[in-house]
């Protein structure tokens, strides 16, 4: 459809809205002024021109609002895990204050935007086209504002871009813009791919929305205070460019103004929409192309919102975590149609009730545009740090969508879309469930802008088949990928069985072959083989009684261990009493508790001290058979004389004790195991068990005593 061609719905049209002659006439002026300094922008395919809608909340500076009773804070506010609370029911909570911790690289730590007391932790509606709840923080607030201590730097540069990244990272920035996307993970792109060029989005193409627009008008100077942290950060890359559509004259004087005596350029282009796209954007300002599933740094390139920008620089330089936004309220089902400042947390209902809105007026509460918003039905969900506008149009001024019809292959969407894909094949395809197909034509590279659905004669809603076809492919991702772990587990525990098995397999082997051997060579010379198994017990006697002594403690040692117990125990006594006498009243009971709990370990060293001294001064003379009335000792002697009495049997005797020693097992195992029946023990299949094997034992025992008395090998 070309723009001379172009018409719009009656309905849809806004007043001065600019014909397609104009703009070809204001595009060319922009390039003309731009080619001395080489800035020519350049185009993306596709694209649409949908009413712009943006005066109406642009006719008054940004404002503000009451603080609501209640702030509902959501642990996910960003693209990445869900946040880890870090206070409790009941705790007190300062403004700017961390209630909850990232959890991992891609995610982000959530502040308290007010101070007040936790209500709540559970899950509540929060704005997402799903419609589902998620886990919340519930502040009630005091009405205070009382701020926690910030950390705040006056000079950035002093400070690495590594610890600025830190800060960043701590005052839980994401990008304001898109999806949310953790700031401190955008500008810290990994494998060491080269930055040449920062790109600072200000092109807020969407209709109705005009946060962007309000926040560059009065706000110009803090948004290239962040642009010069981030370039800072970024090792100051060969370009900084601030690219602004042309329907924002306000917003383009302030920001030249903001950006003199910098080497910054602002990028000026025609208003096409989805330019804010951030492929499409890169492709106007730099003419890169982003890869497939790649990312702006693929190309060396960074992309920020002019929000972030603010948001670092209020991080940096006053220590602020990232506690409100500004959002645009709009829509003909209210009194009042401006931007607000407001903090993050705060119900969608109060927004609402402080602009005047209409209940009978409204169609829905959209959270966005119109392009590429959605609608909420639970207006208690609050705004988050992505919350860019809330539109509550009239049905005149909105209207709702036609019952769709059949697709009459009319090639409009290929035309429109910025991402050149094939929207009408997709379409057929996710109707059809064909997911290789669906990636095959690059699904996931559709940035779901909704110029497809805006040309479409068939009124078919083509992006939320798009929408449901990419959640389809990623919970299959997801199961595929779990099953492959599964397997993988599998697998490996399988592998180490077998592995163990074969190691137990070639031991018991070993095992055997040297008992054959050794059975050999006690048949080829009997009487010295006796003498050297008498000498190995012997040896094995004598290693058993060696580490007993061994692990009898020196008496001395002891001593000297108690002295150094002893002394450590007074100084920490000491240094407490010192610490109590210069407390202040409130610390007074907790260190009052330490103290006592250090002149007991006090008590317990010098009670060890005299014990210590008590065995050194015993004399080993009054007590000579100290050794032997050792229990350990009796029994490591009575093993020494059963080993040398063994060893002083033949054959047939050592046979004859080991039948009758296994005859005595199996007699206790069959008592053990009678009484385990009358006392209906759990463990009498154990019994049972073990029963059984001793009885096979016994049995081959006397076996192999019979075979010995018959004269048999």
């Amino acid at each position: 459809m070309s723009p001379e061609k172009e018409t719009l719905n009656p309905l849809q049209q806004e007043k001065g809205e600019t014909v397609p002659e104009r703009r070809a006439a204001r595009e060319a002026q922009l390039i003309a002024s731009q080619k001395a300094r080489k800035l020519r922008p350049n185009d993306f395919p596709g694209g649409v021109h949908p009413p712009e809608n943006k005066h109406q909340s642009t006719g008054e500076p940004i404002g503000t609002i009451p603080l609501a009773e209640d702030l509902v804070v959501p642990l996910l506010q960003h693209s990445g895990a869900t946040a880890l609370p870090v206070v409790k029911l009941g705790d007190d909570v300062l403004k700017g204050q961390k209630i909850a911790e990232a959890d991992g690289l891609i995610s982000c730590p959530v502040h308290a935007p007010s101070s007040g007391k936790v209500v709540a932790i559970e899950p509540c509606a929060v704005p997402h086209p799903s419609g589902l709840v998620e886990d919340c923080i519930v502040i009630r607030t005091d009405g205070e504002e009382r701020w926690c201590e910030l950390e705040y730097y006056e000079d950035f540069t002093r400070l690495s871009p590594v610890e600025l990244l830190d800060k960043i990272r701590e005052c839980g920035i994401a990008g304001m813009g898109g999806a949310g996307f953790p700031t401190a993970v955008k500008l810290d792109p990994h494998g060491g791919m080269a930055i040449d060029t920062l790109i600072i989005n200000g092109t807020e193409c969407e209709p109705y929305i005009t946060a962007d627009d309000m926040l560059m008008r009065e706000r110009a100077e803090e948004i290239i205070a962040g642009v010069k942290i981030l370039s800072y950060i970024l090792d100051e890359p060969e370009r900084i460019l601030i690219g602004i559509e042309d329907n924002k004259p306000q917003a383009i004087a302030a920001m030249r103004e903001a950006i003199r005596d910098t080497r910054f350029d602002i990028v000026i282009f025609p208003t096409k929409y989805p330019s804010g796209g951030e492929k499409q954007l890169i492709q106007i300002l730099t003419g890169r192309e982003v890869p497939n599933q790649g990312l702006p740094a693929n190309v060396g390139i960074v992309c920020q919102n002019v929000g972030t920008a603010r948001a670092v620089y209020r991080a940096v330089r006053f220590g602020e975590p990232l506690i409100n936004r500004v959002t645009t309220v709009v829509g003909q089902a209210l009194e009042r149609q401006r931007n607000i400042e407001v903090p993050i947390g705060t119900p969608i209902r109060h927004i609402l009730k402080h602009h005047g809105i209409h209940h009978g007026l409204m169609q829905k509460v959209v959270i966005g545009g119109p392009m590429m918003g959605y609608t909420i039905d639970d207006e208690s969900a609050p705004v988050v740090k992505t919350t860019n506008c809330l539109l509550v149009p009239t049905k005149e001024e909105l209207p709702p969508a036609p019952v769709a019809k059949a697709c009459i292959r009319c090639g409009f969407c290929a035309e429109a879309c910025p991402a050149s894909l094939l929207p009408q094949q997709l379409y057929w395809y996710a109707r059809a469930d064909e997911r290789e197909k669906l990636q095959a034509y690059n699904l996931f590279d559709c940035i779901e802008c909704g110029a497809c659905s805006y040309v479409c004669p068939s009124t078919i809603p083509l992006v939320q088949y798009y929408r449901a076809a990419k959640g389809a492919i990623r919970l299959a991702e997801e199961e595929k990928e779990k099953s492959d772990r599964a397997r993988d587990r599998f697998e490996f525990r399988k592998l180490r069985l077998e592995k163990a098995e074969k190691e137990k397999e070639a031991k018991r082997e070993a095992r055997r072959k040297a008992a054959e051997l050794a059975r050999q060579k006690r048949e080829q010379n009997p009487e010295v083989e006796e003498s050297k198994a008498g000498k190995q017990e012997a040896d094995v006697v004598a290693a058993a009684l060696a580490r007993v002594k061994s692990r009898q403690e020196d008496p001395q040692q002891l001593l000297a261990r108690a002295k150094r117990s002893l002394s450590s125990a007074e100084s920490r006594v000491e240094r407490m009493r010192n610490k109590l006498e210069a407390a202040d009243e409130n610390q007074r009971d907790q260190l009052s508790a330490q103290l006592k709990a250090a002149e007991l370990k006090l008590q317990e060293a010098e009670h060890k001290l005299t014990l210590a001294k008590r065995r050194v001064d015993r004399d080993p003379a009054r007590e000579p058979n100290k050794e032997e009335n050792s229990a350990a000792v009796r029994a490591i002697t009575k093993a020494r004389a059963a080993a040398e009495a063994r060893a002083q049997m033949s054959d047939a005797e050592k046979l004859d004790a080991d039948v009758e020693a296994l005859r005595n097992r199996v007699s206790k195992a069959q008592a053990r195991l009678q009484k385990a029946r009358d006392e209906n023990d759990a463990n009498l299949e154990a019994f049972e068990t073990a029963l059984e094997k001793l009885q096979k034992k016994l049995e081959d025992k006397m076996r192999e005593q019979h075979s010995a008395q018959d004269g048999e090998p």
